[in-house]
């Protein structure tokens, strides 16, 4: 079912960043209504809005009296969030003393959604006392605020108080949206990225796992109300929003020891992460040269974090991935019973739509009892959703 959020713009420099939120929204398949102050039209013309949107912006509430009598008590009804960007020391006191005197304070007033604050002020604005306590009792009643981000103000001051960026306003919205309870109370260990293995300064072995799968699954599980720790090799993506504790690592051995310190307090250990088989018997601390002739570097074997976890693990739920070219079914089922997995997650990268990079996957997953479930390509989001729930379903409910 479509979600819609009601976006309310008020007047300042950072108001023409709200049409490039509408934008993505919208994209995302999210209807949108915007409502502006006076002021804000000052700054960005309603028409911006309504074709970014499709919808009418509310500015008056006079302006249609034949409309007024309901339409404020609609948006504030329809409103599964109320999105507040940016949002100046203005609207914030406005709300937190009960004040509805147009359209987006009066809606603030009526509606029962989870609200959302993005404020964007001069420093001394945001640093005043009646500010920090505005911001305070508002939280205490369950609004949440994305902190301002610091920089160079409009005003030429440098400080904090610029709007929030727009990536991280939607993830926050993004989060919210999708949060349940389906998770509640689980500690859930996901790593994800690939690893890289030093050969000298300037080169290494690494492989094409781009994170995307493995942060799907850490940003979902937190959704679905996981305290959720990542453990990331290298990749490009952003940090999921609301995890319990996010550690950055580079060489298979530093992700060895990082895992071994979180795994054996988890309900779920997810290793999403494309960890390397081998690494350099030797690290050159110098750039090797070019010589003429071909060039042997040996390697062993990296510890095998996976089986090291199976040997060991007593409750913890343990979940593999198996990215393969050939024998998909087949490898996957013995990676079951040589790691001791509770689940694997397999699919045959060589197939369109399931390679590494993309967003979307094709997988098969197998349980320890060797049933399995077979998934049509789905985005990596849809895909890690499904994955977290049949843990639960399948696994969890059932011990």
């Amino acid at each position: 079912m479509s979600k819609n959020i009601v976006l309310g713009v008020t007047g300042g420099i950072a108001a023409y960043k709200a049409c490039d939120i509408v934008s993505k929204l919208v994209k995302k398949d999210i209807k949108v209504d915007v409502i502006m102050t006076k002021n804000a039209t000052n700054f960005v013309h309603p028409l911006t809005f309504q074709t970014l949107s499709s919808n009418v912006v509310n500015v008056d509430m006079f302006s249609d009296i034949k409309y007024w009598e309901v339409n404020h008590i609609s948006l504030a009804k329809k409103a599964d969030i109320l999105l507040i960007a940016p949002a100046t020391a203005n609207i914030i006191a406005k709300i937190t003393h009960g004040i509805a005197d147009d359209m987006l304070s009066t809606v603030a007033l009526a509606t029962k959604a989870k609200m959302i604050i993005a404020p964007a002020m001069n420093t001394n604005m945001y640093d005043n006392p009646a500010t920090k306590e505005n911001i305070a009792i508002l939280k205490s009643r369950g609004v949440i605020f994305i902190e301002p981000d610091t920089g160079l103000l409009a005003c030429k001051d440098v400080g904090r108080g610029k709007l929030a960026s727009v990536d991280n306003i939607l993830k926050v919205v993004d989060y919210e949206l999708h949060k349940s309870d389906e998770l509640k109370g689980k500690k859930i260990l996901i790593t994800a990225g690939a690893t890289i293995e030093d050969i000298d300064p300037v080169r290494y072995i690494t492989n094409k796992s781009s994170g995307k799968m493995g942060y799907a699954i850490a940003k979902t599980a937190a959704q679905m109300g996981a305290e959720v720790t990542l453990i990331s090799g290298s990749t490009h993506l952003e940090v999921p929003y609301n995890l319990s504790n996010y550690v950055c690592v580079r060489s298979a051995q530093d992700m060895y020891e990082e895992v071994q310190k979180y795994w054996k307090t988890s309900d779920v250990v997810i290793k999403a992460a494309a960890v390397a088989d081998y690494t350099p018997r030797e690290k050159f601390d110098n750039k090797m040269k070019k010589h003429d002739g071909d060039l042997s570097i040996p390697l062993k074997r990296t510890i095998d974090i996976l089986k090291s976890m199976g040997e060991e693990k007593t409750s913890q739920i343990l979940v593999g991935f198996a990215a393969e070219t050939q024998n998909v079914e087949e490898y996957a089922k013995n990676k079951i019973i040589k790691k001791n997995l509770d689940m694997i997650v397999a699919n045959d990268v060589s197939m369109a739509g399931a390679g590494f990079g993309t967003d979307t996957n094709i997988v098969q997953i197998f349980f320890k009892d060797f049933s399995s479930v077979k998934v049509d390509k789905l985005s990596k989001e849809e895909l890690a959703r499904t994955i977290l729930r049949l843990i639960k379903e399948k696994i969890m409910d059932k011990r």
